[in-house]
């Protein structure tokens, strides 16, 4: 079964490139979603597997807000697609614990690598996680 991707981006163009791009590498894009609030949504509704996240997005949240609670609410692992390597930017993204941070633009081995070692570690953790509550 296809791991399940929800593209975050507010430029529609770059947003269909990511989609594209993810699908021709053997993803499912489960939507795409142009603000903090409506990535929230989307999440909500189609459970993906991992969240491509821009960090700056239209609305009054951005990705790293948006991060932040999808990781907190629903843990699911967010990789950064991003034009942003500021220092500061870098440090208030590091906070929320991502699976990766690419900058764009980015090559196609690029996002499939970052996507398979995220699901992976998300997965491990996981199971890190289950054992530890197993135990007495």
């Amino acid at each position: 079964m296809a791991i399940k991707l929800l593209v975050v981006e507010d430029e529609s163009i770059v947003a269909l490139d990511i989609k594209h791009r993810a699908e021709l590498l053997g993803y499912k894009v489960v939507g795409i979603a142009s603000s903090g609030e409506e990535a929230l949504k989307l999440t909500r509704e189609k459970k993906p597997d991992i969240v491509l996240m821009d960090i700056v997005l239209k609305g009054e949240m951005d990705g790293i807000e948006a991060a932040e609670i999808i990781k907190r609410e629903y843990d699911i692992p967010v990789v950064y697609l991003t034009a942003h390597s500021d220092k500061e930017t870098l440090e208030r993204a590091k906070l929320t614990e991502p699976f990766g941070y690419i900058i764009k633009p980015f090559e196609d081995r690029e996002l499939h690598s970052v996507i398979e070692v995220a699901i992976y570690k998300h997965m491990m953790d996981s199971k890190t996680q289950d054992e530890r509550e197993k135990v007495p």
